[in-house]
């Protein structure tokens, strides 16, 4: 049995177990320690799955453990439960969020219950733009951030998100404790879409006056890379969306084209510091956004380009050592290392 066949027995197995407890059991709250255990180690890139696979397992329970119309003395249960957040039903899920408790057990309703921002029916994103900030303050910080984590690189791809749902996203990683979290996690990642986390924590403007710091200590070089662009730059740039070009409509060829937006950035250290740090990082990532920028930027660096030119064209990188080469040409100077 694969992994996966393994965690699909388990949720299944919990799922039934939550059902006929609180269809059958007098007294029981609604609440499950096995549902939210087996939950709470589901994927959080695989949400789209997940949130299929409960609804027909849900949906399939209630069904199986439904009283017959024979036992007229039992009533079908009709109460609103954490999986209907994810029923395929809009008005269930729209209650449920109305209806629930304000504290969520896991990282993984936490996901389902943010991405309801941008679910197909208004009056559910109504409500989870109602709710959300309540549940955020009542929800251990720490299910929220690795929430956050799954779903930031992604929710710039959320067509359905109006502005004040973008609003609400972005206040949820201002939270002090939440946007202190995902600084650590820029840090200290070395593996993950961390330059797309590293684009909206700028955009939620969480990222002012740790910079520099991410550029010089973060463990991924494209972090550094990303942060380092930043700096040269004086602004953080992401993707605020996607529009449809037509390229010829007689043919129906066409493709999304990012539409990018910005923040201005303070930045403390000179330009020359700056070239002198990137163009000595570990990385040739980095090294490369430092020959990149010496390029763009060789007429106003003045005097000290030659040096920069001849430090990354001496470079064992062949993408940094050309770029290198040809800033010395773009200088005129006659000694082009090997």
């Amino acid at each position: 049995m694969s992994d996966l066949q393994d965690t699909e027995c388990k949720l299944m197995l919990a799922i039934k177990k939550f059902v006929y407890a609180i269809v059958y059991i007098e007294g029981v709250v609604d609440n499950s320690v096995e549902l939210s255990d087996v939950t709470a180690n589901l994927s959080l890139s695989n949400l789209d799955y997940w949130e299929r696979f409960i609804d027909i397992v849900y949906a399939q329970a209630l069904q199986e453990y439904t009283p017959s119309r024979f036992i007229f003395w039992k009533k079908a249960y009709n109460n609103i439960t954490l999986l209907d957040l994810v029923n395929r039903d809009g008005y269930k899920r729209e209650k449920a969020l109305l209806s629930l408790s304000s504290q969520i057990p896991n990282s993984f309703f936490v996901s389902i219950i943010i991405r309801r921002l941008n679910d197909w029916v208004p009056q559910v994103r109504l409500a989870a733009r109602k709710r959300l900030p309540e549940f955020i303050r009542n929800t251990d910080p720490s299910h929220t951030v690795n929430a956050l984590f799954a779903l930031i690189p992604n929710w710039g791809s959320w067509a359905r998100l109006e502005v004040e749902d973008k609003n609400v996203f972005l206040n949820i990683i201002r939270d002090e404790k939440i946007s202190e979290a995902l600084r650590y996690k820029l840090m200290s990642s070395s593996t993950g879409p961390m330059p797309l986390l590293f684009s909206q924590c700028g955009r939620a403007l969480i990222l002012d006056g740790y910079i520099e710091r991410i550029a010089e200590s973060a463990k991924q070089p494209a972090v550094r890379a990303k942060a380092y662009r930043s700096l040269f730059e004086k602004r953080v740039s992401w993707v605020e969306r996607r529009e449809w070009k037509w390229e010829d409509k007689s043919s129906c060829i066409g493709k999304y084209v990012p539409i990018i937006s910005a923040v201005n950035i303070s930045v403390e250290k000179s330009t020359l510091d700056l070239l002198e740090l990137s163009a000595h990082d570990k990385s040739s990532i980095v090294r490369r956004v430092s020959a990149e920028f010496l390029i763009k930027n060789i007429d106003v660096i003045g005097e000290y380009a030659v040096h920069f030119a001849e430090k990354l064209a001496s470079d064992n990188s062949i993408s940094v050592s050309e770029r290198g080469m040809f800033a010395l040409k773009q200088l005129g100077h006659k000694k082009i290392p090997l």
